[in-house]
């Protein structure tokens, strides 16, 4: 079987030695005699792969102990609510950045709730931007600063954290692992697997331990960080199966080089096909430079009646799920930490081609 360039945004591309890894030990986990996804959740194996996996975790990242690492279900989505009910109330709400669709997200679901502040947007550019730090609607009365560090759809990222008084919480679903993270500038830190931790179907949350604390009886016990926390992440059963990809990814990035390794060749990645759009007149990034990410790259076609053509040849050529999201429409290359140059190059190569071929 010969594998394609993968540029989805998610669920994405994989590790090749990661799908290896997988298959080989689908039948028999660890000389068990049966699949990871066979083996209870409370049970010495997978007590031992879940210590593991957060150990390994914690030496990418360079998490301290004051931090409880929870592997959750329900995606970032869940989170939107889980972090207002465990840090907001009615008389200290969350301050809301919106810079893209999933911030925009976070905010309305919050809101919702009684929960959010709209601290700053940056809609009226078509979330192009990030919205200016010196006019934020900001202060001392909010329970914490929330920010998503990378949007997938817009394709604009946060350079550095934001520099605030306030407990930060950011959602890095899509570029958490692609770069070092002072982990100690955060109060919660949350993320999807589905684009750089693996498997789609658990979701990680960094909380600070001092904001652990008991909810309302109303609110559900799942929805509780300092329940799941007591509970090692198995108030319930947990996607299993999930966990131990996560495990897999983790183990993949510190054997390459860990997240300082993954962050050159981001950036490399990143860099090659921007250069190539900037000296293009045939596609455009309508994105400012200093905003642009390092994970999501839309462009366009100056003429985009060929848009349709473009994505349908790319995909013959073994160029996948290059299609904008709907609601921007155009195209997206998703470069997360599994996508290797060559497959830049690919694209890069193809572009020049169709170019020749329909400019």
């Amino acid at each position: 079987m010969t594998r394609i360039f993968n540029f989805c945004a998610g669920p994405a591309t994989l590790p090749l030695p990661v799908l290896e890894k997988a298959r080989d030990e689908m039948l028999d986990y660890q000389g068990l005699g049966m699949s990871v996804m066979e083996i209870s959740h409370r049970s010495a194996a997978f007590d031992a792969l879940a210590e593991k996996t957060e150990a390994c975790l914690r030496r990418l990242l360079q998490i301290p102990d004051e931090y409880a690492v929870l592997f959750l279900a329900g995606g970032a989505t869940t989170q939107f609510a889980q972090v207002p009910l465990n840090l907001a109330s009615p008389d200290k709400t969350g301050a809301y950045i919106v810079d893209g669709s999933w911030s925009k997200k976070a905010f309305v679901i919050a809101q919702r709730l009684g929960l959010a502040h709209l601290a700053a947007s940056s809609e009226s550019s078509g979330f192009k931007s990030i919205p200016t730090a010196g006019d934020w609607d900001v202060d001392g009365n909010h329970a914490y600063l929330h920010y998503v560090s990378n949007e997938t759809i817009s394709g604009v990222q946060f350079r550095q954290p934001p520099e605030t008084g306030l407990t930060l919480v950011s959602d890095m679903s899509s570029d958490i692992l692609s770069r070092p993270v002072d982990v100690n500038k955060f109060g919660v830190i949350y993320a999807g697997a589905q684009k750089n931790i693996g498997q789609a179907g658990i979701t990680l949350a960094v909380v600070r331990k001092d904001l652990l604390r008991d909810l309302s009886p109303v609110v559900p016990d799942l929805q509780s960080w300092k329940i799941q926390h007591k509970q090692g992440s198995r108030l319930n059963t947990p996607p299993t199966y999930a966990w131990y990809i996560a495990g897999l990814i983790f183990d993949w990035i510190e054997a390459s080089g860990g997240v300082e390794q993954m962050a050159r060749l981001n950036r490399e990645k990143a860099e090659t096909l921007y250069a190539y759009l900037d000296r293009s007149d045939f596609y455009r990034n309508g994105v400012p430079a200093e905003f642009r990410s390092h994970m999501n790259i839309p462009f366009q076609i100056v003429d985009e009646s060929l848009h349709g053509r473009f994505i349908s040849e790319a995909e013959a050529a073994g160029l996948s799920s290059l299609k904008g999201h709907r609601s921007v429409g155009g195209m997206r290359a998703s470069i997360y930490n599994a996508m290797p140059i060559e497959g830049i190059r690919a694209l890069i190569e193809f572009m020049q081609d169709f170019e020749s071929r329909a400019g």
